[in-house]
């Protein structure tokens, strides 16, 4: 008998053993699944499970038996999807093709076949990361697999390997898939997948309503999951571990998020090797096909592919037009109440700032100002009225800041309603330390407001600025479409500046565990303006309005690289106070272990052809139904 053979015949016969055995790892089940449920409507809530499970290293016949008892557990409780980690079936940290080929396995095969057995009895779904041969090339991959009550609906493989899985698995084959199921439609993402925002957003452009998430990780990529639900509109269960392996320590913290970013439930935290939680939890929540369809997720209908397609490239590690020398900068970002449509008197209170403020701040090299930063937002004004507030190119208002910028030797970015032949448009201008225009943008991606009477950008520039290096521009809703940002990573921006008016219409405050982040975010930090930065791996200079009838939010400043593992640290200004937010920063991290030379180094443009393409697929499931 070959040894998965026998596994088997043992497997089968511990099941009839188990309950007279002892189990060595203690289970906990955290309840928390009636805190956030959410309303129903046409369709009932589905309770689904996250189980944070620490498998033995090399152990795979006490993990598959102890993962079986914990799916169990979870659907006997009522789950109807549960899911666990990555590599939950062996553990992580193998070295070589040699020390994991004892392990690995085909798809289907010995394992998914037991838990295929699981998932029919209880009518529900299991996902769970595990080693796999191919058979016919013999590559090995970090897989995962969904499982249900007809036997094994689908697999994928790991597309963005980290360190470790590249010294055995090849690198995934394929784009995400999204599979039909009776819960909706589900895709999988693992781990350092999350890093890289098309895997997750490519899953929302085929449809997707769940995204089930297994993963091993320290921090980064459970603390992006957040902004990742935001994008795409998805619900996203996520399963870590918490505990130890060959001097790598998973940080627990698994969580299921809403389509709106909120966090349902939460796994306990482990910070450190000293703190292991080696006891299994499980945690609860909700999802409801009802919500599947959400404001999110129709945004996915407004992206603009036709101007996505520097993604599909890959000039790395050739790209002669980056940056290779780090600047110095020294920013600010105004926040203040705009009068709103009177332009002369946001004039002078801009005028007013600026001089109070930079007389404070030293050596002053970029002000960054919110969007139309002299009218304020036009909403509900009449096409006419709006005109009359236009201005063409190098107009009275780019006199004025040209003065400004001109006298205090400082480069500066403001918003303006720019008019050209008869069409307006939201626009953002840059000029250089001399007063001079160095370029302008005009904003991509409208909102229903500004659809009414400004016609979008056709492209999303990168300026270079002596002294600044690389500056990328976007406008308020922008940050809604993570490709913006990555079409300017791609170009190789090493800053990004976003005038805004934001009143929390979309995204929200970071939910992560805030000891997940070595230099913690401050209370107000925005998810989706985070997303902008780490995403791009871009210093990003946010500046926003603050107050007024429309109640603006503040909170400009900066979103940096990586607080997660002690690089740097976010700044933000008060939510409520007129303030000029002032902040230093080096644009190039070259020798720190994440920068945007590796990470564009390690995307695979191949698969996110959906993101490019200019067809609409996106099918709600609940619409299916």
């Amino acid at each position: 008998m070959n040894y998965r053979g026998f596994f088997v015949v043992l497997f089968l016969l511990s099941l009839v053993l188990l309950p007279f055995q002892t189990n060595a790892v203690t289970t906990k089940v955290v309840e928390i699944n009636d805190q956030k449920q959410e309303e129903s409507g046409d369709y009932s809530p589905i309770k689904v499970a996250s189980i944070q499970y620490n498998p033995t290293f090399k152990k795979p016949d006490k993990n598959i038996k102890e993962l079986y008892r914990e799916f169990e557990k979870a659907f006997k409780n009522g789950a109807k999807l549960a899911v666990a980690p990555e590599m939950a079936t062996t553990g992580y940290m193998f070295e070589n093709r040699e020390g994991i080929a004892p392990f690995v396995e085909q798809i289907p095969g010995p394992t998914t076949k037991i838990f295929r057995k699981l998932a029919a009895e209880y009518d529900s779904y299991i996902v769970f990361g595990m080693p796999e041969k191919d058979a016919d090339s013999n590559l090995y991959y970090n897989s995962s697999v969904l499982i249900g009550p007809e036997g094994l609906v689908g697999k994928y493989r790991k597309m963005h390997l980290w360190e470790t899985d590249a010294y055995w698995a090849a690198r995934g084959d394929a784009e995400v898939e999204v599979y039909d199921t009776e819960l909706g439609k589900v895709a999988m993402n693992i781990c350092m997948d999350s890093a890289y925002y098309e895997t997750a957003r490519t899953a929302a452009v085929k449809g997707a309503d769940i995204l089930a998430f297994p993963t091993n990780s320290s921090a980064q990529t459970i603390s992006a999951l957040p902004a990742r639900a935001q994008q795409n509109g998805l619900y996203i269960l996520s399963a870590n571990r918490s505990n130890t392996e060959k001097g790598f320590h998973m940080v627990g913290a698994s969580a299921i998020w809403s389509p709106h970013g909120e966090k349902l439930a939460e796994a306990p935290y482990s910070p450190d090797a000293e703190n292991d939680i080696n006891e299994t939890k499980t945690i609860y929540g909700y999802v409801n096909p009802d919500h599947y369809r959400n404001v999110n997720k129709e945004m996915l209908g407004e992206r603009r592919p036709e101007l996505y397609k520097e993604l599909s490239q890959f000039i790395q590690p050739w790209d002669s037009r980056a940056s290779t020398e780090s600047q110095r900068v020294n920013a600010m970002a105004l926040q203040y109440s705009p009068i709103l449509g009177d332009k002369k008197a946001n004039q002078k209170k801009v005028h007013r700032l600026i001089e109070e403020e930079i007389s404070k701040a030293k050596d002053t090299d970029l002000i960054v100002l919110p969007e139309l930063s002299f009218t304020g937002p036009v909403t509900g004004k009449s096409i006419n009225t709006i005109y009359s507030l236009s201005e063409r190119d190098k107009g009275k208002t780019f006199s004025f800041m040209s003065k400004l910028a001109k006298k205090h030797k400082v480069n500066i970015v403001y918003g303006v309603i720019e008019r050209e032949n008869n069409q307006l448009y939201n626009s953002a201008i840059l000029l250089n330390e001399k007063g001079e225009w160095k370029g302008k943008y005009r904003k991509t991606h409208l909102d229903n407001e500004e659809k009414r009477w400004a016609t979008p950008g056709d492209s999303l520039p990168v300026f270079n600025v002596e002294g600044l290096g690389k500056i990328g521009l976007l406008i308020g809703d922008d940050v809604r479409f993570p490709e913006s940002s990555g079409v300017l990573s791609s170009k190789r921006a090493d800053m990004i500046a976003v005038p805004v008016s934001w009143s929390g219409e979309y995204s929200g405050y970071m939910e992560i565990n805030p000891n997940l982040s070595e230099n913690q975010y401050p209370d107000n930090a925005v998810v989706l303006w985070d997303a902008v930065a780490i995403g791009a791996q871009a210093y990003t200079i946010f500046a926003n309005f603050v107050g007024s009838e429309q109640g603006f939010k503040g909170s400009s400043g900066l979103y940096t690289l990586d607080p997660l593992y002690g690089l740097d640290q976010p700044v933000t200004g008060s939510s409520k106070h007129e303030e000029a937010v002032t902040f230093e920063l080096n644009t190039i991290q070259a020798e720190h272990w994440f920068n945007q030379e590796k990470l564009l180094q390690s995307r695979h443009p191949l698969y996110y052809e959906p993101l490019i393409q200019n067809q609409n697929i996106i099918q709600n499931s609940a619409e299916a139904k």
